[in-house]
């Protein structure tokens, strides 16, 4: 093996190939028929893509199929605490001797092939799901769709969340544009589910011109929210009384109902999948990073929002959780992001910034952050610091009781943080 150990592997990966992003299917795809892959898999995949709501969206199927009995396959991205995060069978992380043997056999298929970080990832998880035989697999797209290493395999079900400006360098500059990209991940004459009320036009215009089936939010299924629980229909099915999502937000209520139409989807492909295990499995959804509240003397908050609609998102949720006393923020963020974008509306919530740069080739400079922040909320309460840690340990100094700490702007940021305190 060229490697005995998963930290040496991916110290390896992260060089290999020439820059970190590249996107394409024609590497890949030799690599996987190399490896010995096909296009036919035992398992209904699951594609999910969208610009926000990816990850909340992947966690409740997940969590709704394991309280049915059936077995998972999931594959996201990025992780926080371990990269083991990424590959997960019935909601366990895979161990690091089983990604290692994954690596090795990947590598010992590319020949001189070069494949990028998340390529390496992508290939790994599914010769694994191919080997552990679940019943449904959940593949999270890293970026856009038509285009990313997960679109080498095609979808049973599309699932498209909310669409808005991210990587503009790579997507597109304008919402159309990053939707068609989006759109990627849709086959011919299956099921497309949108999160979303109105999507995009280009987006469902591919969709028919592939003959794809859609189903779209209070169009075609519809969620009603009350005051300790919410309604869940269509034409045909009627689940009133629905637990709220576990996870934070009132936006969670629009991702679990597209979640819903998806488990209608599947049962309409020959599972048996209780809206009494639906209940459950809303009720028990586990995601770091997401609106996770620490409660103590002083809050903390980690969010991994880095766009403007998470932004929107996350001013909402500040807004209406209230504090008698400071809200103070802990930001960094990668260089390509739209930092005014995310700053905008959080520019009235937030009393302190303590912002820093991160221990990685695509950090945001840390004065740059500050200059960014000041131009747009003015005063003088925005201290810049040379690293996560550094800007998070001065906040918890300087927070007294009933302040909260928000930490948010990457999941490096986040990640920074709870490894320290986890």
């Amino acid at each position: 093996m060229k490697f005995t150990n998963l930290s040496k592997w991916l110290q390896w990966q992260e060089n290999l190939h020439f820059t970190e992003v590249d996107l394409g299917l024609e590497r890949i795809s030799r690599v996987w028929k190399q490896l010995g892959g096909t296009g036919k898999f035992p398992f209904t995949i699951i594609t999910v893509a969208g610009t926000n709501g990816k990850g909340s969206s992947v966690s409740m199927l997940e969590s709704i199929l394991r309280a049915s009995g059936y077995r998972t396959g999931v594959y996201t991205s990025p992780h926080l605490l371990r990269y083991n995060e990424r590959i997960r069978i019935n909601c366990k992380p895979c161990n690091d001797k089983e990604i290692c043997q994954s690596f090795e056999r990947i590598d010992g298929a590319r020949n001189d092939s070069s494949l990028t970080y998340f390529e390496f990832a992508t290939l790994a998880a599914m010769d694994i799901f191919c080997r552990n035989h679940p019943d449904i697999v959940i593949l999270e797209v890293g970026m856009g769709g038509r285009l990313d290493a997960v679109n080498l395999f095609d979808a049973d079900i599309a699932l498209i969340t909310s669409i808005s400006l991210d990587h503009t360098m790579w997507l597109g500059n304008d919402r159309e544009n990053i939707a068609m990209e989006k759109a990627g991940i849709i086959r011919s004459n299956k099921s497309v589910v949108f999160s979303e009320q109105l999507p995009a036009t280009s987006i469902l215009e591919y969709s028919k011109s592939l003959d794809a089936i859609c189903y779209i939010a209070e169009k075609d299924f519809f969620a009603e929210e009350n005051d300790k629980s919410w309604n869940w229909y269509n034409t045909h099915i009627d689940w009133p009384l629905l637990p709220l999502p576990s996870l934070l937000g009132s936006y969670q209520v629009q991702n679990a109902a597209a979640v819903l139409q998806v488990i209608i989807l599947l049962n309409q492909l020959g599972l048996c999948i209780h809206v009494s295990s639906i209940k459950v499995g809303l009720r028990n959804i586990e995601l770091l990073g997401r609106f996770q509240v620490i409660i103590g003397d002083v809050e903390r908050i980690f969010d991994v929002t880095h766009n403007h609609q998470g932004a929107c998102n996350l001013a909402r949720l500040l807004m209406e959780r209230k504090t008698k006393g400071r809200t103070y923020a802990v930001l960094s963020m990668l260089k390509d992001k739209d930092i005014n974008a995310v700053i905008e509306p959080l520019k009235g919530v937030i009393d302190y910034w303590l912002v820093a740069s991160l221990n990685c080739s695509r950090s945001m400079n840390n004065t740059i952050i500050a200059d960014k922040i000041r131009a747009i909320v003015g005063g003088n309460d925005i201290v810049a610091y040379k690293s996560v840690v550094e800007a998070y340990k001065e906040a918890m100094i300087q927070a007294k009781y009933n302040d909260r700490v928000l930490i948010f702007g990457s999941f490096y940021t986040v990640e920074a943080v709870m490894k320290l305190i986890f």
